[in-house]
């Protein structure tokens, strides 16, 4: 066979080989054109006042270890004070959980001589409250000066606020979520000549319960429990077929 009869063949073979590239090719575009689908992700936000709350307050002595005795005595009395303040707030006493004293032994690292120093310890204890009362609860957390002046070493902390019906609201959000994805669709289906047809499929995303206005949104969810007012975000992931 001459040299120039291979390269006839050669060129046969490649020009055929690229007439059925051009045809398969045009089949999954045709395919891809007639059985189209768009996916788009859709939000809602709706706002809402915490129902629930939940405080905690701390207090505390320092006792030497031959004082151990006498500290747990005077817990029991910053108990009772810390007790009698709430009461005197209206607080129901069904709402009010006292925990455990905790005892921390503390080290001083910058003794040089720590056998010759006697032993100290911290005797902690807590208080938590949970009421659906937010601004009951709310204004206590700003009055606990008032076991202070007893003489009692207390901290308060920061009120966590929650909404307990974000189950049945995250529902809800859901339909919305999936109609702002709809008319999404529909606004980038109309710019390319399409309609949008079916929804195909429907996935939703975590859910966001932010401070009121935030935008602070996280790839795995979160939950604001410093604000009272919250806004609670859905969304979803829709597919639709075109037509």
């Amino acid at each position: 066979m001459t040299t120039s009869t291979k390269s006839i063949i050669t060129g046969i073979i490649i020009g055929v080989s690229l007439i059925i590239s051009t045809i398969i090719a045009s089949v999954v575009f045709y395919s891809t054109r007639s059985e189209g689908a768009l996916s788009v992700t859709g939000s809602a936000r709706q706002s809402v006042v915490a129902d629930q709350v939940k405080w905690t307050g701390n207090w505390s002595r320092v006792v030497s270890v031959k004082n151990l005795k006498d500290g747990y005595a005077i817990m029991e009395k910053d108990e009772k004070a810390v007790r009698d303040f709430l009461i005197s707030k209206n607080i129901n006493s069904a709402e009010i959980t006292v925990k455990p004293v905790f005892m921390d032994q503390i080290y001083n690292y910058g003794d040089k001589n720590p056998s010759s120093t006697e032993r100290e310890y911290n005797l902690n204890q807590s208080v938590q409250i949970t009421s659906n009362d937010v601004e009951k609860i709310t204004d206590l957390a700003k009055s606990t000066k008032a076991i202070v002046d007893k003489g009692v070493i207390f901290s308060s902390y920061n009120p966590e606020y929650t909404f307990t019906k974000l189950a049945d609201l995250r529902v809800s959000l859901l339909g919305n979520a999936i109609k702002d994805a709809m008319a999404r669709a529909n606004m980038i289906a109309n710019a390319g000549g399409k309609k949008v047809n079916t929804l195909t499929s429907a996935a939703s995303g975590v859910v966001q319960v932010l401070p009121e206005g935030s935008v602070d949104v996280s790839d795995y969810g979160t939950y604001d429990t410093s604000s009272q007012k919250k806004e609670v975000m859905v969304t979803v992931k829709a597919s639709f077929t075109l037509k």
